[in-house]
């Protein structure tokens, strides 16, 4: 598998990332922020500076990871809504962004989380969002759509506070939709705040399904709505780290793992955390 980091983890000046990087030994360069900016907002000129800075620093661009989609409430949101368009827009600008860097994956989120999507014997009624699911399958067309006509592949974030939180919700909603043309981006920390089990259950489920995944290491309290994050190894997937390198190698993941750079030191700064995770990442995930 490929080895990769998420830039802004390091520093939203995209050259102090890349090089860094150079130092570091890694070659994928996932793009989120860039000059403080999200990816998709920069002018056509910066693109063409990103393009330079990608080919001077011989790096490759696996992913562009705008928060396309994110936070949008499923029950209220219509396609013609300002809001929705603005997201739709900013997907196109991806779209480009993704050809000009060449790479064919570009990451939409689910809208805002509905708490209890589906409820039986009475639930239904009571308790769950009932309809939220075939909305989000309606508010997802249009991109899906797009992603087939433009020949490039949307991957869905198993994201905290969204609609798709676990890696079944994920597989799910690439089947219902029926394309090849949707992937998941596993970012597992996530997926522990919902309670999935990342090795082996989500893992056997939704390993078909994966286009690239997101690492990092956090200790989660459901109950008071908290999350820390901590050296890789160290926190909530500690027990299934090295369980699922070994089955990504396994199955020969020819994908993108990226190291989601978010753990800060106490008074230190996330370039600071990202080297002290890097150690553990490369011994997980490297040859």
């Amino acid at each position: 598998m490929k080895l990769g980091v998420i830039t802004d983890g390091i520093s939203t000046d995209l050259e102090s990332a890349l090089r860094v990087m150079n130092e570091t030994g890694l070659e994928y360069a996932e793009l989120q922020f860039v000059w403080d900016r999200e990816i998709g907002d920069q002018t056509a000129e910066e693109i063409q500076k990103i393009k330079e800075l990608v080919t001077r620093y011989n790096v490759k661009v696996p992913c562009i990871t705008r928060h396309n989609f994110v936070g949008l409430p499923i029950m209220t949101t219509e396609i013609e809504d300002e809001a929705y368009q603005r997201h739709l827009q900013g997907l196109k600008r991806c779209i480009g962004i993704a050809k000009e860097l060449g790479t064919d994956l570009v990451r939409v989120m689910s809208g805002r989380k509905e708490m209890i999507i589906f409820g039986y014997n009475g639930a239904e009624k009571w308790v769950a969002s009932t309809g939220a699911w075939e909305r989000l399958l309606k508010l997802m067309e249009l991109p899906v759509k797009l992603a087939e006509d433009e020949g490039i592949t949307l991957a869905v974030e198993t994201g905290n506070n969204a609609m798709i939180t676990s890696g079944w919700l994920a597989k799910k909603l690439i089947e219902d939709l029926g394309t090849s043309h949707l992937k998941i981006i596993w970012d597992i920390p996530n997926t522990l705040y919902c309670t999935d089990i990342p090795y082996p259950d989500a893992y056997e489920e939704i390993k078909d399904c994966i286009g690239h995944i997101h690492i990092k290491d956090c200790k989660a309290s459901i109950a008071r709505a908290t999350v820390r994050f901590c050296p890789l190894g160290e926190g909530d997937m500690a027990p299934y780290l090295e369980d699922i390198a070994e089955a990504l190698k396994r199955d020969g993941y020819q994908g993108v793992v990226s190291l989601e750079s978010v753990y800060r030191p106490d008074n230190g700064t996330f370039e600071d955390g990202y080297r002290e995770c890097l150690p553990v990442f490369r011994q997980l995930f490297g040859d």
